[in-house]
């Protein structure tokens, strides 16, 4: 029998549920129009970065609860260059890393028990790169998703350089990060991009 959280692990629990609530409200009742302009800031700091980094291989996330949406940003980068891959996350097991799938335009998908497309088959990749979404986030590049934890144990698992994507009103001065919590290498918003403190 598993046993019950001491006080200040339920404090701690309790506040990182309420920023990922706070971020996830923010984003979602900004206007279409106000995201788009983020998102449009975002994408421009992104070309900028991962032409940096150049991996041939990147993965990324299908937009969920207003994310910023880097599909046609991905189907641009892969029409540059014929070497390049792009793969999307599928969770297979609950308690799992992810693994990752090839993406395309024309690949056919499914949707996870969240709602969220994966390619429905398809050959499984190693990314170098992965674009990870943030709901709150801190300037050490620690995140809240939401609270699955499957990025955390995929990048345990996986050497990759990972990319957080979000909004400046998910910044919090600190998301409190457990000890399995992974950061992330970069962060790119609106703002900019920020290496992880």
């Amino acid at each position: 029998m598993a046993r019950p959280p001491a006080p200040d692990e339920m404090d701690t629990r309790l506040l990182r549920g309420a920023m990922r609530k706070r971020a996830l409200a923010a984003r979602e009742a900004a206007s279409p129009a106000v995201r788009a302009a983020w998102e449009a800031a975002i994408l421009r700091h992104l070309d900028q970065l991962i032409g940096k980094l150049a991996p041939k291989t990147l993965a990324f996330c299908w937009p969920h609860r207003a994310e910023a949406d880097c599909r046609e940003w991905a189907k641009r980068w892969l029409s540059e260059d014929a070497s390049r891959v792009v793969a999307l996350p599928v969770a297979l097991e609950r308690d799992a890393p992810l693994i990752f799938r090839r993406w395309t335009a024309e690949a056919e998908l499914a949707l996870d028990r969240y709602g969220i497309p994966f390619p429905a088959r398809g050959e499984e990749v190693t990314p170098e790169a992965a674009l990870v979404p943030l709901n709150a986030f801190d300037a050490r590049g620690y995140r809240l998703g939401y609270g699955g934890g499957y990025f955390d144990r995929t990048l345990a698992a996986m050497q990759m350089v990972a990319v957080g994507i979000g909004f400046e009103l998910g910044r919090e001065p600190d998301v409190l990060p457990q000890p399995h919590d992974r950061a992330m290498d970069w962060l790119v918003t609106e703002a900019g991009i920020f290496p992880a403190a």
